[in-house]
């Protein structure tokens, strides 16, 4: 399937074409201001230095969306969701995390209104 044309990078001043967003070099630089800059301090408490590693251990064991699976289709997993979120008491414990592929994590994020900062609770099966 042929791709889209490349656009430029959105960066001001950067003459790079690329198919996403940003550049390689400006999407780090991106990234790197959103963490630092707009993210919330307690989020790097929540989500300590460990957590890719737990992360990368649940998706090796659940490679497939458990939502899609539940109903009878089997979609690649790309992220993990906390059941119970961890500004409620969740932990980053198995039982409280679920494989998710990236349409049903949004769904769900935003069936919590966990996306807008508003009222917050856990979403349950």
């Amino acid at each position: 399937m042929p791709y889209a044309p490349k656009k430029p990078c959105r960066y001001p001043g950067c003459p790079q074409l690329t198919h996403q967003t940003y550049c390689k070099k400006h999407t780090q630089v991106m990234n790197h201001n959103y963490n630092h800059y707009q993210r919330p301090k307690v989020h790097h408490q929540r989500y300590h230095r460990g957590w890719p590693k737990i992360r990368q251990r649940y998706l090796r064991l659940h490679p497939f969306c458990e939502m899609c699976r539940s109903q009878g289709s089997f979609t690649k997993a790309t992220e993990v969701h906390h059941v119970l979120p961890l500004e409620h008491g969740g932990t980053n414990d198995f039982k409280n995390l679920m494989a998710l592929c990236k349409a049903c994590h949004s769904r769900i994020t935003a069936q919590m209104d966990d996306r807008w900062h508003q009222k917050r609770r856990a979403y349950h099966y």
